[in-house]
């Protein structure tokens, strides 16, 4: 396969997007791990993670809500995941209130551990290397992976 003249790894914004890449590789590689160890599928692990942020968030989880932040899974495929995380005791479905044709998905406590199981022992050595860093350094890095998750999110949704 011919190398393509435009990434040059010895600029430092492709060694960047080689480090992102790395990291996307670990994480992907962390979560498929961590979920085999819970007996979910990588799949419901991520709509695992989506369910965790839209409570934290305050958003309101509804199977197509999902389905969409999931790269546009059909409503078959969205319910076979809330079935198996409802069998593991992580969701509950109830009707709205509102509509009751519409239903809302919501985290158990246990979904809650779960999601502390994955990501804790991420963040606190991520805070500690965090300390490292002013708050113009943080802006910046947070600026950098808004930056990055919005394009990624761009590409994917083309």
């Amino acid at each position: 396969m011919a190398r393509d003249e435009n990434l040059d790894d010895s600029r430092p914004e492709y060694r960047l997007i080689r480090d992102l890449r790395a990291l996307t590789v670990e994480l992907d590689l962390f979560g498929a791990q961590f979920a085999k160890s819970e007996g979910l599928h990588s799949t419901d692990l991520r709509a695992l993670i989506i369910l965790l942020e839209a409570e934290r968030d305050g958003g309101v989880a509804t199977p197509a809500v999902l389905g969409r932040t999931l790269g546009g899974l059909n409503s078959a495929t969205v319910t076979a995941i809330l079935d198996r995380l409802e069998r593991a005791g992580m969701v509950v479905r109830t009707p709205d209130r509102d509509d009751r044709r519409r239903i809302l998905v919501g985290v158990t406590e246990h979904a809650r551990a779960v999601g502390r199981g994955f990501f804790g022992p991420l963040i606190v050595p991520a805070v500690e290397v965090l300390k490292d860093y002013d708050q113009a350094e943080l802006r910046l890095i947070e600026r950098f992976l808004d930056d990055m998750t919005r394009i990624v999110t761009d590409v994917r949704q083309r």
